[in-house]
């Protein structure tokens, strides 16, 4: 399997590892086929995602997926950011392999619970 340098830079040093103690929103998502569970913590700032952290439990395209996302989210309006795809993230990765991509799917996923999380919790 052939991974791109980005996947291979994301998964060796990714961005945003971590927890928010306080955070605005939290999205878990798992694949229990594959085993990754995902969890993003984001921090919202007048409507803008301030901070994003994740924990990632998977294999290195799982935390690619994770790291290259939230690097995507952050600093961006949360309406943006649900906007987010998975051809997105693989796109910005240089691509994954086919049996990889469902990766990107978690990523997505979480990001969206994470920011419907923060919906539900602010009553919007």
């Amino acid at each position: 399997m052939l991974y791109s340098e980005k996947v291979m830079d994301h998964f060796q040093n990714p961005r945003n590892v971590g927890k928010i103690e306080d955070a605005d929103g939290i999205g878990e998502v798992g694949n229990a086929k594959c085993g990754d569970i995902m969890k993003i913590y984001i921090k919202v700032d007048n409507d803008i995602i301030t901070d994003v952290k994740f924990n990632t439990f998977g294999c290195g395209s799982a935390i690619a997926s994770s790291s290259m996302a939230t690097e995507m989210i952050k600093g961006k309006p949360v309406a943006e950011a649900l906007e987010l795809t998975n051809k997105a993230v693989v796109e910005a990765l240089d691509g994954l392999p086919a049996q990889k991509v469902h990766c990107s799917v978690l990523a997505e996923e979480a990001i969206k619970a994470a920011i419907e999380d923060y919906y539900s919790k602010h009553g919007k």
